[in-house]
């Protein structure tokens, strides 16, 4: 297998990643790869008009400088515009944030998503 033919190959399984992969790498980058994903739940929503999922997902950021960007994270979730190919979202919400200081640094965010199934 040539070098070019293995990235076409990388390329088609990055292309080929749902919403829900793409969704928490643009959270992984707005984190500053300093978070752990606990946990994603994802359930299918719908209106008259619309279609797609909430996501609700659980953030960990141990140590320090992870808790700084836990700062930023939760600042910038709410108006931050992803980048979603096929997919717009609607809505983002911190749902709740729990610190602990012993036996070190660690802040848990609970977040909500809304994405839309852009047409």
């Amino acid at each position: 297998m040539s070098v070019e033919t293995a990235i076409d190959v990388a390329a088609a399984r990055k292309n080929r990643r749902g919403p829900a992969e793409k969704l928490r790498d643009a959270l992984d980058v707005l984190a500053q790869r300093r978070a752990q994903i606990l946990d994603h739940r994802e359930v299918a929503w719908a209106s008259i008009t619309f279609t797609g999922a909430r996501h609700s997902l659980t953030l960990s950021f141990e140590g320090v400088e992870a808790a700084k960007a836990a700062e930023g994270f939760i600042a910038d979730l709410p108006e931050h515009e992803f980048l979603l190919p096929g997919q717009l979202v609607a809505d983002a919400a911190i749902i709740s944030v729990d610190h602990a200081m012993v036996p070190d640094v660690r802040i848990e965010v609970k977040v909500e998503l809304l994405l839309l199934v852009d047409a």
